[in-house]
């Protein structure tokens, strides 16, 4: 009997739980309350009770708790196998995970090992009533992502899977804090080791965290191969050193050595809503803007006045960026004197 839960797992490291999963409780709390149901965090992990509780400030109706020395870090073995005992017994009908290097690893092997339908990467969730092949299905999540190198949007349904799963990159979903905190409902679940799940031990672990952080800067600077030169690329620095904000690019400027992944703005990349969003040199293929397209003012600065970047800039200037940007730089710095 398939029910109308929808579970979110808590992806968490050292007692903090990952944005992303902040990000998908606030949008399983929409898909969950379209489907008259209930929203359940999982949460794995040794000494992790504060974190189940933040899942209630984000919308979660229950909490699912696991707690175990063993768990204290991300390890795929003990990790699939709770969640594929746990989803064979409950069936939700939706299963949400976030499109990190953790999520990446554990929904397929999940959704393999559950007979669950799977899309990564969606740019959007949705429910819906479907006809399809004659026969209606009621509530279905609608799967939505970029497809065939981002020509199209895809709307995927899986409606012979009882539980429908998906992951969403990090920024896609707005995060809602909750004025106040749901009641705080949480069930603890003891962990049984099983002997497969030490095949695979840590041994050390080395982490280095990103000095870059695209998603808090109020103002970017995004730059493309339209730019043509790693040298007309440096102008993208000093405009966003002298307006105080961020370097980014597109993929194509990434690919071309511009400017570093960690700056990445894409499907493929980061997703941004910054105040201000200048970008120059891009033509604004669907994956990039797919990464950007929320921001609250958007800047187009292009040589092609049929790009589709000007369809969602605010103001687009027609113009060789290597005259438009030095303009630029000088009117702001003299309105700063």
């Amino acid at each position: 009997m398939v029910n109308n839960q929808v579970w979110v797992f808590i992806e968490q490291r050292d007692g903090k739980p990952a944005d992303v999963s902040l990000e998908l409780l606030s949008k399983g709390r929409k898909l969950a309350d379209s489907m008259n149901g209930v929203l359940k965090s999982i949460v794995i992990g040794h000494d992790v009770m504060e974190v189940a509780k933040e899942t209630f400030w984000y919308g979660a109706d229950e909490c699912l708790l696991i707690q175990h020395p063993d768990l204290k870090h991300y390890r795929t073995l003990p990790y699939s196998r709770i969640l594929n005992e746990l989803i064979k017994k409950e069936l939700p009908r939706i299963v949400l995970f976030g499109a990190t290097i953790t999520g990446r690893d554990l929904a397929p092997r999940v959704a393999s090992n559950t007979r669950s339908g799977l899309t990564a990467d969606c740019t959007d969730l949705k429910i819906s009533d479907v006809t399809y092949l004659g026969t209606r299905y009621e509530k279905l999540l609608l799967q939505i992502r970029p497809a065939f190198g981002g020509n199209i949007i895809a709307t995927i349904i899986t409606p012979d899977a009882p539980v429908q799963m998906a992951t969403v990159r990090e920024g896609v979903m707005e995060m809602h804090r909750l004025e106040k905190a749901k009641e705080i409902k949480i069930i603890e679940i003891p962990y049984i080791p099983s002997e497969t799940d030490n095949l695979v031990t840590f041994i050390e672990r080395h982490r280095e965290e990103s000095k870059v952080n695209l998603k808090a800067a109020p103002i970017i600077v995004a730059g493309g191969y339209g730019l043509g030169s790693k040298e007309n690329f440096s102008l993208i620095y000093e405009l966003a050193h002298v307006l105080g904000g961020e370097v980014a690019g597109s993929r194509a400027a990434v690919d071309a050595g511009f400017v570093p992944a960690e700056r990445q703005v894409g499907q493929t990349g980061v997703t941004v809503r910054p105040k201000l969003y200048i970008a120059v040199g891009i033509s604004g293929a669907i994956q990039h803007r797919a990464g950007m397209q929320e921001s609250k003012k958007i800047i187009a600065i292009n040589t092609d006045p049929e790009a589709p970047i000007f369809d969602i800039a605010h103001y687009g200037i027609v113009g060789d960026a290597t005259e438009v940007i030095p303009i630029f730089i000088e009117t702001y710095k003299s309105k700063l004197k």
